[in-house]
């Protein structure tokens, strides 16, 4: 940490120097850049100084324990200055996590049945459940965009937005494909089943600058059905469109005009494509983390959740919790921080994927 912070302490002195240099001045653009590098470097620099002062009031401190006269007055300093020592260490780590410009926005969330047939969508009902649990305790709105019900209960598909505070930043870990291991209501032998369902979370994008031809897109108009739809179902209202090119569809049927639902999917397929491309991009460099923490792999088996044992594992930090039955009704917060501890030890030590 301290080798980063000498590094970053070098680049604010080049950083003031460069800012004085009359071709720095004239040009607008690397101007304006120069200065917001500085000025996020300044807050670290200035408790980096912070801390460094008080290492030396420390030494000070401690050469005076030996002084008779001095010893209880030095004792007691001493020990608020070593407190005041661990309070600035936990502040420089928190400046040091790089920050993530998506942690403020509102996410959209798909969550599809996986393996497992009429299981795994009764379980992708469960997980809706739990996340709305969680966003109602974070006084967090849903909107439903689309759903497909499951013919046994829950969800063979269903995509939503979560609109609140800082959303991303708490959901941002979910996506991938979550386990649930217990006996199905349609098992008469009492055997313990494995289904799966994925999670994808993205987060809102308020402008997408993605060119998206007419030519490319395929849509198709049907009635509405579902939570969103039972009271214009006697009209086409639903929408559906399929971007040829890349093969995501999307669908909307929440509005009772085919117009608005129209221009809601054609926003929903911006913010898609706009993800898919981050994706390929992250993949194409060799950034994207082994465990997707922060983006979340669409694949790759992050928990399960094992009804039997009323226990809940997160693999990716091997973090296990005997307390599903609260997980399910949207108690995620430990689940979630210790996630974002180990994310911000990762983030802390340079690292881009646990192993």
């Amino acid at each position: 940490m301290f080798n980063r912070l000498d590094t970053i302490v070098a680049r604010f002195k080049e950083l003031e120097t460069e800012l004085t240099n009359p071709d720095v001045l004239n040009n607008y653009n690397l101007l304006k850049e120069l200065s917001k590098e500085r000025s996020d470097l300044e807050p670290i620099v200035n408790k980096y100084q912070e801390y460094l002062t008080n290492e030396d009031n420390i030494k000070e401190t401690k050469s005076m324990l030996n002084d008779p006269e001095l010893k209880a007055i030095a004792e007691e300093e001493y020990d608020n200055l070593n407190k005041k020592k661990e309070e600035i260490l936990k502040e420089l780590e928190f400046l040091l996590v790089p920050k993530d410009e998506n942690d403020g926005k509102n996410v959209i969330m798909e969550i599809r049945g996986a393996a497992g047939g009429d299981e795994a969508n009764i379980f992708a009902g469960d997980l809706f459940r739990m996340y709305s649990y969680y966003a109602e305790k974070n006084n967090w709105k849903i909107e439903i965009i689309n759903e497909l019900p499951g013919s046994s209960g829950g969800y063979s598909q269903i995509e939503y937005m979560i609109k609140g505070s800082n959303v991303y930043s708490k959901l941002k870990y979910e996506s991938g494909s979550h386990r649930v291991q217990r006996v199905p209501t349609t098992e008469t032998q009492g055997r313990v089943h494995t289904s799966t369902a994925t999670v994808l979370v993205m987060p809102e994008v308020e402008t997408v600058n993605i060119d998206i031809k007419e030519t490319d897109l395929k849509i198709d108009v049907y009635h509405s059905s579902g939570a969103g739809g039972q009271s214009v179902n006697t009209s086409n209202s639903a929408v559906r469109i399929t971007h040829i090119p890349t093969g995501i569809v999307v669908t909307c049927q929440t509005e009772r005009s085919q117009l608005k639902n129209k221009e809601k999917a054609m926003r929903f397929l911006k913010i898609k494509i706009h993800d898919d491309l981050i994706h390929k991009q992250e993949s194409e460099i060799g950034a994207e983390r082994k465990t997707k923490i922060g983006t979340g792999d669409r694949s790759e088996k992050i928990r399960t959740y094992n009804y039997p044992q009323n226990r809940v594992t997160d693999h990716r930090i091997n973090f296990s919790l005997m307390e599903l039955d609260r997980v399910m009704e949207g108690n995620l917060d430990p689940i979630i921080e210790a996630l974002i501890n180990e994310d911000m030890r990762l983030k802390l030590a340079g690292e881009d994927s646990f192993e």
